[in-house]
This record gives C-alpha cells, sequence and structure tokens, in this order.
C-alpha cells in the first residue's frame, strides 16, 4: 500500500497570509497528483486559535494565519473538492500524530501479511517548514518505509528555501524526485 501525505494545501498558504505565486503554481499539479494517486491519500492542515500571537511560533512568526474555522485554514477548493477523509489538524510544523497513523499502518500491513506500506509520498506546503518537518516524523517513525518528497508538488517559503530543505531532506535519506 502507497500513501499520499498532502500537507497543509490551506488558503493562507496559497493566496492568504502567506500565501506565494509559487505555492499557488502547484495547487494543479497537486488535484493532478491526487486524482492519478494509487493508494491512499491523507491531508494536514495547519491549525491555530486565536491566541497565536502569544504562541512559541506566533512570536517567531507574527503572521496570524489558519486559525481555525477561517476562510485561510479551510483547503483550497481544488483540493477540498478531492478530499475524502478528515484531515489531521496540527497545532505544530510536524505531526506525532501522523507519524503514529502511518507506524499503525505499517504495522496493520504486516500483520495482514501485505508486507507493510510500500512508500510514503510527502506534498504539499511549505516544503521549508512542514513538509520537511513531516516528511522527518514519517522517517523516525517507519525508519525502513521509503519516504518520498515530489519537488514539482511543493513550494517553500523562498525558491532558495525551497531548494535548500530539499537538499536537507536527502542527506536525511528522503527522496526527492519528481
Amino acid at each position: 500500500m502507497k500513501v499520499l501525505v498532502v500537507v497543509d494545501m490551506q488558503n493562507d498558504f496559497i493566496d492568504g497570509a502567506l500565501g506565494t505565486k509559487e505555492a499557488a503554481a502547484i495547487v494543479p499539479k497537486v488535484a493532478e497528483k491526487i486524482r492519478n494517486f494509487d493508494g491512499e491519500v491523507l491531508y494536514t492542515r495547519d491549525t491555530h486559535t486565536e491566541n497565536y500571537p502569544e504562541t512559541q511560533e506566533g512570536k517567531r512568526l507574527p503572521v496570524v494565519h489558519c486559525v481555525k474555522g477561517t476562510k485561510g485554514w479551510e483547503l483550497h477548493p481544488q483540493i477540498e473538492a478531492l478530499r475524502k477523509d478528515e484531515p489531521i489538524d496540527k497545532p505544530t510544523f510536524g505531526s506525532a500524530q501522523l507519524g503514529r497513523l502511518l507506524r499503525m499502518k505499517d504495522e496493520e500491513y504486516k500483520l495482514r501479511a501485505m508486507g507493510g506500506l510500500e512508500s510514503v509520498t510527502f506534498v504539499g506546503l511549505c516544503t521549508d517548514i512542514c513538509v520537511i518537518s513531516n516528511a522527518m516524523v514519517a522517517k523516525a517513525f517507519i525508519p525502513e518505509v521509503p519516504i518520498i518528497v515530489d519537488p514539482s508538488c511543493c513550494a517553500g517559503v523562498t525558491p532558495e528555501s525551497h531548494k535548500n530543505s530539499l537538499e536537507a531532506m536527502k542527506m536525511c535519506q528522503i527522496i526527492c524526485e519528481e
């Protein structure tokens, strides 16, 4: 079984408070990847509350974004239209809940004599913050499962930080291929 993890494809990261033209450009590619993916698709959603400015992240990134219940928090309409299961809401960059879920799926497939997870592929936003964090969480929870990032379906805060994060992930044995 293959798994695709769609990370934080939310309005605030695409055309909202923290949006970029690079993020907007990947939306059709991510939608196509979801439509053509032969396996299970999971989604994450950056989720903050009204007290965001008082949080550790809010003090370091003083741009209110992805507040639960707002339009900016919602998945982009092209992505939302493809979603079948509830996203994993995560108040931090990396999601331990996602890591536990992937490990549980891997163990479940092994118990069914299905060999475990074949691979986990990551796409989404932002390459240099939440994609890298969740790819590393997955690597920690399921170290023998190939972790893949599709760079053509990711965008970083800047093109340079996107590229740098891909190089960092390669050093951690995460496969970064288009």
